[in-house]
């Protein structure tokens, strides 16, 4: 599996914790009566970033890992 196929789904992992520990920490602020932390768009980059990931496989598959075979 190439670099780019691996990253994605580890990507993917690392968002939806990091989206996680940031909507459990609110909630823990909320119920203790303290501020609430600033909220981080966090699903919105790991989107992106799993985007970007995507097309750079797809380029990756399509232009440099056939010239590999010739």
């Amino acid at each position: 599996m190439c670099i780019f196929c691996a990253a994605i789904p580890a990507a993917a992992a690392a968002g939806a914790k990091l989206n996680v520990n940031q909507i459990e920490a609110r909630k823990r602020a909320g119920t203790e009566g303290a501020q609430p932390p600033a909220e981080r768009p966090i699903a919105k980059v790991t989107l992106g970033v799993m985007g970007l990931l995507l097309v750079s496989s797809v380029v990756y598959h399509t232009v440099v890992a056939p010239a590999w075979k010739v």
